[in-house]
């Protein structure tokens, strides 16, 4: 014979609601990296001990987050954003890519003059 197992009903559970974790202020690794690698002015790019320092001095915690700053190094490279210079991987030197780097400052000459014209809306 079968023996039907039967069981209590107990309390009904709470669903947990989600909290939205609040938006971290700031620039990515990412973007971080780039702006230290465009502000450079050496020949042969950046060198990933400069380039933490230069984070470091930022105010970025590169002893903790050092797998953060591979893998956008590794990101950076594989979208073409830097070119390596030396070394393999993630040692070595960057250098920004120069196709990147002249679209980025004709964007950033197009958002300054646009600012201009705003400003000058605002003086009349």
């Amino acid at each position: 014979m079968a023996e039907a197992i039967f069981t209590k009903p107990g309390p009904a559970k709470k669903k947990k609601t989600m909290t939205s974790k609040p938006k971290k202020v700031g620039l990515s690794v990412g973007e971080l990296i780039v702006k230290a690698v465009a502000a450079s002015k050496e020949r042969n790019g950046l060198s990933v001990a400069a380039l933490k320092k230069a984070l470091a001095a930022g105010g970025y915690d590169v002893d903790k987050n050092k797998a953060r700053v591979k893998t956008a190094i590794k990101s950076l490279v594989a979208k073409g954003t830097l070119v390596q210079t030396k070394g393999t991987r993630t040692s070595g030197s960057f250098k920004m890519n120069k196709a990147t780097e002249s679209k980025r400052l004709q964007e950033d000459q197009r958002s300054s003059s646009a600012q201009q014209t705003s400003d000058r809306e605002l003086c009349y």
